[in-house]
């Protein structure tokens, strides 16, 4: 995530704490980002360079009529400012800030097979015991793991899959022979 990114989304983020739309602001923008996924000409207008601003603002109003103000004068800027193309990187950011003040962890597991609820549970609640916070788990499946698991928590990443331990044996090898 860029620094630019981070700065547009706690823009928004600390305008709709003030204005105590929170919860608008994030059900508006979540919206908004699937239809660009929906509808990729949108999304191309949005970050196409060489179409003018102003079409792109005009074009936001008329989609974005009965929509949360700060979510459309929000999008409005970033068709001003030329950064239409940021909005998922942004909505991502600003979903993270969400949770960070609701003091929920969004958690990937990954794991060679696929988890039983049991199982997703207990480390789920391992994770929550270590860091205080609710934890929101993502089940992924990676078969090349071979066995193990990888919990990825934002950038901290705690790999214990035995493909990490073989290559991390091999390593040991190559410098031993050196």
């Amino acid at each position: 995530m860029g620094v630019v990114e981070q700065k547009y989304a706690l823009a928004l983020y600390e305008a709709a704490l003030d204005k105590e739309r929170l919860a608008e602001v994030r059900s508006d923008l979540a919206d908004f980002v699937k239809v660009e996924h929906e509808v990729p000409e949108l999304a191309a207008v949005l970050a196409n360079p060489t179409l003018d601003s102003a079409s792109k603002e005009a074009l936001l109003v008329e989609l974005m009529v009965g929509s949360e103000p700060l979510v459309r004068d929000f999008l409005r800027l970033l068709a001003e400012k030329g950064r239409g193309s940021l909005l998922e990187e942004i909505a991502r950011e600003f979903e993270a800030l969400v949770a960070a003040g609701e003091r929920r962890l969004q958690v990937t597991v990954t794991t060679a097979q696929a988890l039983s609820d049991e199982e997703a549970g207990s480390i789920v609640t391992k994770i929550e015991a270590a860091t205080g916070c609710s934890v929101d788990v993502e089940r992924r499946v990676d078969r090349s793991l071979i066995g193990g698991l990888v919990v990825q928590a934002g950038s901290l990443r705690m790999d214990t899959s035995i493909s990490r331990r073989i290559e991390n044996l091999r390593k040991e090898l190559v410098e031993t022979r050196s």
